[in-house]
């Protein structure tokens, strides 16, 4: 899933870890703050899910059954010391001998499979997004062409043409601005290094420092685009240059030039409308098909941009081992992880999300965790046609719903159960999560986090969450995609216990159980306006894991 840079701004201006529901001594403190989102209301004063005291009041775990959760997502690190024995083997596959032992339309799946892998053993790295593709599909038919030029039945298609327009053109807009002042920074670095350097030998400042300097010296109250444009140099622009940079933590030429690097793909790739995007892949996006891609789910190529991180973040949240004294503990030792890779920098095709979910029902996933999302959406019927086989399949799709600070009943967020043509739903087998931070009160809500009345079902914790990442480390990280696996363990947990439930009765149980929150909070991205939390999804609920596992087990009976 795509952080745009709202997200950056808002943890500058709110503070991820700052208030925290923590108090006391450097390691408890640190403790707190890693497992705060398993706390328990009641008991500790923080509104965490309850993860931990059901396991501290439950009596056994003998008996559970095994559980497959699907998580379409990035590469991932089949290798992390804490997801050692959580990954999924196709036992029905002999490795690396190139047949499809097991028939189902996939060469050596040992533990997946990659729907972005190239056809040299490779993966994407870039895509375009999803706007961009619908210029690209319509536009011969409707460029230049009027509403009242277009026939009814293609209305809806003229619409969503348009606005996918007005986007590109934006983030077009947007993109190349951000790289102009990117390659201004990168001049003007070493002249702001050299300065600094006089008044501080060591290069030792701090930006309280800096910004002492600059109100000494600034010579007027000119934005960073007004000092780029007019070139300026003096003093106080260069101290004010120097303090963006360590904001953003951009504070090396070498941090400026990746990030210029990195633009520059954004410019060329995802938002070039010639780009080739699936040449490597080999496969034919205007089809539904088995079998384009490769196997490679956790593979690292030299001098080509590693894309594990994302998929490790989410996967350490569901199944990180519990018993192995490193690291963090996921839901249950009894889940196995099936990693589906479909995610590059730029947006997933439907096709590959719809052939992702359907490859995770044909191989006995029970639940299928999806943290990603985009605003434009080709092939809904592709989506929508997958989401009701799972369904039948008695499967639960669990989406992230998205780190916008937007209103999703308003503004279309996809992949989503909801029909914004006839404004219903398409099936009754998805949850659509939002996040809430580890401060209470009126800054509940992260203030990246989607939201909607209609389309966002619960929240559950997603701001400062402490997860594994490559190469046998782990870091603390925030978004809606480390809310989704909170639901999506739940889930895999209550059917461990109780597996002969229905999807619809897992989703009920989800739902029904979760904390309810009355108190006034802040919109996201709302600019101080405040609503009861309630108005912000269907439940007004916080996910509750015990109350779930409570709930379960009557309704199993």
């Amino acid at each position: 899933m795509k952080r745009n840079i709202f997200f950056l701004i808002t943890s500058l201006l709110f503070g991820i870890n700052s208030e925290s529901q923590t108090n006391g001594d450097s390691k408890t403190n640190d403790d707190n703050l890693k497992n705060w989102y398993k706390k328990d209301f009641q008991d500790d004063k923080v509104l965490g899910i309850s993860l931990g005291k059901f396991y501290a009041t439950q009596k056994t775990t003998k008996n559970q059954k095994k559980i497959i959760v699907a998580v379409i997502d990035s590469q991932v690190d089949l290798q992390q010391e804490d997801l050692k024995g959580a990954f999924w083997i196709n036992k029905k596959e002999i490795p690396d001998n190139k047949i499809d032992d097991d028939h189902n339309g996939y060469v050596d799946d040992i533990n997946g499979w990659s729907f972005v892998g190239t056809k040299s053993g490779g993966y994407m790295v870039y895509e375009n997004y999803e706007y961009v593709r619908y210029i690209r599909e319509w536009d011969a038919k409707f460029k230049n062409k009027t509403k009242s030029d277009i026939p009814s039945d293609e209305i809806a298609n003229y619409e969503e043409y348009q606005r996918a327009i007005k986007q590109y053109e934006a983030k077009s807009k947007f993109y190349k601005n951000w790289q102009k002042s990117m390659i201004f920074n990168i001049e003007v670095y070493p002249i702001v290094k050299d300065t600094l350097k006089y008044f501080f030998p060591k290069e030792d400042y701090t930006v309280k420092q800096l910004d002492s300097m600059y109100k000494k010296y600034k010579i007027n109250d000119k934005t960073f685009k007004q000092r780029r444009d007019s070139n300026d140099r003096d003093l106080g622009a260069l101290i004010d240059y120097m303090i963006g940079n360590i904001e953003v933590n951009e504070i090396t030429l070498e941090d400026l030039k990746e990030r210029n690097r990195q633009l520059d793909s954004v410019i060329s790739r995802n938002l070039n409308i010639n780009f080739e995007e699936r040449k490597l892949i080999g496969d034919n996006p205007a089809i539904l098909e088995k079998g384009y891609g490769n196997n490679k789910v956790s593979s690292t190529i030299p001098g080509v941009t590693s894309t594990k991180d994302h998929s490790t973040k989410v996967t350490g949240i569901i199944a990180s081992r519990r018993d192995n004294q490193i690291g963090t503990q996921g839901f249950s030792d009894n889940i196995t992880i099936l990693p589906l890779h479909i995610s590059a920098s730029g947006d997933e095709h439907d096709k590959d999300i719809a052939m992702a979910i359907r490859y995770s029902v044909d191989n006995g996933a029970k639940v299928i965790n999806m943290s990603i999302g985009k605003e434009f959406s080709l092939h809904k019927d592709w989506v929508n046609d997958a989401y009701k086989y799972a369904e039948q399949h008695n499967v639960l799709l669990v989406h992230a719903s998205g780190n916008d600070g937007m209103d999703v009943d308003v503004n279309p967020y996809y992949p989503s159960d909801y029909n914004y043509d006839n404004k219903g739903e398409v099936c009754n087998n998805f949850i659509n999560v939002g996040s809430i931070s580890n401060k209470d009160g009126e800054l509940i809500v992260s203030q990246f986090s989607n939201y909607g009345k209609k389309n966002v079902d619960l929240f559950a914790p997603g701001e400062y969450i402490y997860t594994t990442i490559p190469d046998n480390e782990y870091e603390f990280d925030s978004g809606t995609s480390l809310a989704a696996p909170m639901v999506s363990g739940t889930a895999a947990l209550i059917w461990s216990y109780y597996p002969k439930l229905t999807v619809q009765q897992v989703k009920q149980i989800i739902l029904e159980s979760g904390t309810p929150y009355d108190n006034e909070v802040y919109i996201p991205a709302g600019k101080g306006k405040k609503i009861l939390f309630k108005e912000l999804s269907k439940t007004g609920r916080i996910l509750n894991v015990y109350n779930a596992m409570q709930m379960a087990k009557t309704v199993s009976k």
